[in-house]
């Protein structure tokens, strides 16, 4: 009599364990890329999951322009420390709109000459890398 069920508790098993180990995947649809080398350990956020004003100025970024204020493209010097260091000239910054805000608002994107996002809601307080 027991040997009836010794099949059925192995195909249970056989498929409980294919279940996790299929979940535990790192091909599972929905994960998230790996960060690149120059993130470091770095937060990172999506290109689709940034304000919509901010991938409007990495359109504009990518298109060489024009951009809507005169301060846009001109050297970040980093100096918080925040992003990896590089030479001066390395990297440059460019506005996101703040809707409401009156002046330029605090939040930025800035890109080094290797092809690195970062994004910055508060002002160079904080930055994530910019997966696209």
């Amino acid at each position: 009599m027991l040997t009836r069920y010794v099949p059925r508790v192995l195909a249970g098993l056989f498929l409980c364990l294919t279940v996790l180990l299929t979940g535990c995947s790192p091909h599972t649809t929905g994960a998230s890329p790996p960060a690149p080398s120059w993130a470091g350990h770095m937060a990172t956020v999506k290109l689709s999951r940034l304000p919509a004003e901010a991938r409007g100025t990495l359109a504009l970024i990518d298109k060489g322009g024009p951009f809507p204020y005169a301060q846009d493209g001109v050297v970040f010097g980093n100096f918080e420390r925040l992003l990896p260091r590089h030479r001066r000239g390395y990297y440059h910054e460019y506005t996101v709109r703040t809707p409401g805000s009156r002046d330029r608002g605090a939040r930025r994107i800035v890109t080094g000459q290797g092809g690195e996002i970062y994004y910055t809601g508060d002002h160079y307080k904080s930055f994530r890398a910019v997966l696209r």
